[in-house]
């Protein structure tokens, strides 16, 4: 790579990176695992980075390649190594609620990873239908039935927290 495109590239990912660690997270509910999947994306962004400057929307192109990342590791089954501890890690949490945010969390990591997927690109990072069937690669009709699982899915979740809480 040349020099101006690596200090392009390197520009780009230091200004991004809390952005990419943060839609990791939201995926994966895991601040390490959150860390790895952005390495692995970084890395790719990095081997492909002149594909990726001449992409339209640079910053949709990437989101793409975290959320694929994400995707890979669901499949790939290294999710199944997970460490236990006494207490989970401290993790601030933005906005007034934290405690909704929270229980909103965790009942996200329960939905599916694909459904996970197109409920965080959807309603978090407010893409369209259309936006999210690219990121995937799959039809609209799919993202459409994958929304509408998911949501039932995280609804059956916090119904299900919800009746904890009242115990």
């Amino acid at each position: 790579m040349r020099a101006s495109d690596e200090e392009r590239y390197t520009e780009y990912v230091t200004v991004r990176l809390p952005a990419l660690r943060r839609i990791a997270y939201l995926l994966c509910g895991d601040s390490h695992r959150a860390d790895d999947i952005v390495q692995n994306a970084i890395t790719k962004l990095y081997v492909h980075w002149r594909k990726a400057q001449a992409a339209d929307n640079l910053d949709a192109y990437v989101r793409a390649i975290v959320v694929r990342a994400f995707l890979t590791e669901q499949r790939t089954g290294w999710f199944s190594r997970t460490r236990v501890v006494d207490e989970p890690p401290d993790i601030p949490v933005r906005g007034p609620d934290i405690e909704t945010s929270q229980v909103l969390h965790t009942a996200l990591r329960r939905v599916p990873p694909r459904q996970r997927a197109v409920l965080v690109l959807r309603f978090l990072y407010d893409m369209p239908v259309e936006a999210v069937a690219h990121a995937l690669k799959c039809s609209a009709g799919t993202v459409k039935s994958q929304t509408s699982l998911g949501l039932a899915t995280l609804r059956k979740h916090l119904g299900d927290m919800n009746l904890l809480a009242e115990r």
